[in-house]
């Protein structure tokens, strides 16, 4: 594996990925191979997928979701430059906010890094709210800490 210079180390990074449009299975498994082609990028889990009714609006059709971990050397920022372009290229069309959609990649959390800026925030500011993102991820990261809480016990504390 060849990392260029501008890249830096590598960290583990956890992703929500969710489709309601088409072939949601396709979809999120081509969104899957796409994230593995990303530059020094290799996908090291990803979740069984689970069907979920919309969140936020309510209106659509199902999800298929699911989490994946990642161990990358780019940047949050570059990270998220190109889950925009696997959406895109997958025919994501940005018309309605929590509108329906082909697919939709989320950073979850992203290893020793924090953002809080218009087009990033990390950790994901509903992660611990959304059981359609917590139950794939439990799977895949049950001990992850995320706000001073494991991932299992923000999963538990919403079927509570």
């Amino acid at each position: 594996m060849y990392i260029t210079p501008s890249m830096g180390a590598m960290r583990r990074v956890y992703l929500s990925l969710g489709s309601n449009l088409g072939d949601r299975a396709a979809y999120l498994r081509q969104a899957l191979e796409m994230l593995a082609r990303l530059p020094g990028t290799w996908v090291v889990a990803a979740s069984s997928m689970i069907e979920t009714p919309p969140w936020g609006k309510t209106d659509q059709p199902a999800f298929l979701n699911m989490a994946a971990a990642i161990d990358t050397p780019l940047m949050p920022e570059e990270l998220l430059a190109a889950t925009r372009k696997i959406e895109n290229a997958l025919d994501r069309q940005r018309t309605e906010h929590w509108g329906p959609r082909t697919l939709d990649i989320d950073l979850l959390v992203f290893e020793g890094e924090a953002r809080d800026t218009p087009a990033l925030k990390l950790p994901h500011p509903y992660l611990t709210e959304r059981r359609f993102v917590l139950a794939p991820l439990a799977e895949i990261a049950p001990d992850l800490v995320v706000r001073g809480k494991t991932v299992s016990a923000w999963l538990q504390s919403l079927e509570a």
